[in-house]
């Protein structure tokens, strides 16, 4: 359906089948006899479907209509779940301290439901010891895994080395 219904005078057609408030079928009528219907039971006269041949109007209260379709639409945002992607940067020099901090803030990040982006960045003669840096990867993962599991093993992306970590059910 698109957003905005044309309703009561804006319908132009020259033939409709109209449907009742409770959905049964009137007929096919001229929109002006559906018009002075509508006025009848004071009720607005609606095209739900413009596309059908001949187009289809509906009797109903359209005010109502639009705060119940308001209020669907904001049932069903309340019961969607954002999932934000949270980033860590690691070096392959990094302290015992430091990466115990880093997975501190990882575990705080996967507790409250978001994926953590975990990236060790290489730069210079560091690219030749990747070893190390997947020993440090490694080690993250290990003290984050009560948490949160790698989607995948660590992966290079350019200088660094990536892995994402969802959070567990």
């Amino acid at each position: 359906m698109s957003k905005e219904l044309a309703i009561n005078d804006e319908i132009r057609d020259k033939e409709i089948r109209v449907l009742s408030e409770t959905g049964e079928q009137l007929g096919i009528m001229t929109s002006r006899d559906a018009q002075l219907m509508a006025n009848e039971k004071n009720l607005d006269l609606v095209k739900i479907s413009p596309n059908a041949n001949p187009p289809v109007c509906k009797l109903m209260d359209y005010g109502k209509y639009k705060y119940e379709q308001s209020r669907k639409e904001k049932e069903s945002k309340k019961k969607q779940k954002v999932v934000t992607v949270k980033e860590v940067r690691l070096r392959p020099g990094i302290e015992e301290n430091d990466i115990n901090t880093k997975a501190n803030n990882a575990i705080k990040f996967l507790k409250k439901g978001d994926k953590v982006k975990v990236e060790l960045r290489f730069r210079g003669r560091e690219l030749g010891h990747k070893d190390l840096g997947k020993q440090v990867m490694l080690k993250f993962i290990d003290l984050v895994k009560e948490f949160g599991e790698p989607t995948k093993a660590p992966a290079f992306e350019g200088n660094n080395m990536v892995v994402m970590i969802d959070p567990k059910k």
